[in-house]
């Protein structure tokens, strides 16, 4: 594809590096946003330049904030005592959208993955150990999606935890094996979150 411009090139590259975006699709958006309006190319623009200055990662939970604690750690309604689990900001998001879960967050970054060389010491895991021990948790609810990769994180944390007078529950098994939390539809995801179920150790 050729560009009589090497400016709206450079704007198709930008935009065909987002997820599921092609050039012919960023080629669309670009010329909209030239041709049609300028105003949102502005709004746009200046948007990302402010998230790229000063969004930060919430010190406490590892979630996206604007300020060093998230609002969802500094929310005094919200349950302290109960933390979950997840792998990513996008289970938070879409474990928010279902308004059944009124605890706090833990963002691990990630599963344990041995064939991706994806291990504990590559995740928010110490962090969260750290505020298991320092704070007032009687339950973690391990929000992780149900793969090997996520039960194995499970199996993890729940032994170094394991010397803890904490809770451990997980997911009821509304959501399918092998399934990504993120794409789970809310109403099966807030009845998996409402009816979840103590976690027991294999031979226990």
């Amino acid at each position: 594809m050729r560009y009589s411009s090497q400016l709206i090139e450079d704007a198709v590259n930008g935009f065909s590096k987002l997820p599921g975006i092609g050039r012919k699709s960023a080629l669309r958006m670009v010329l909209h946003l030239v041709q049609n309006d300028r105003k949102a190319a502005a709004e746009i623009i200046n948007s990302l330049s402010n998230m790229e200055e000063n969004l930060k990662t919430c010190r406490r939970c590892f979630n996206f904030s604007d300020h060093e604690v998230c609002e969802i750690c500094n929310n005094p309604v919200r349950d302290h005592s109960v933390i979950c689990v997840v792998e990513s900001i996008r289970d938070v998001i879409a474990i928010e959208e279902t308004d059944q879960f009124h605890g706090t967050y833990h963002v691990l970054g990630g599963v344990i993955s041995p064939i991706d060389g994806i291990g504990p010491a590559d995740l928010n895991c110490e962090e969260l150990f750290k505020r298991v021990e320092e704070e007032d948790t009687k339950e973690l609810i391990m929000g992780l999606s149900p793969t090997i990769e996520g039960e194995t994180t499970i199996f993890y944390i729940s032994k170094k935890l394991k010397h803890l007078d904490v809770k451990l529950s997980v997911l009821a098994r509304g959501i399918s094996f092998g399934g990504e939390l993120e794409y789970a539809d809310g109403l099966t995801l807030g009845r998996s979150i409402l009816s979840r179920t103590s976690y027991v150790h294999l031979g226990e």
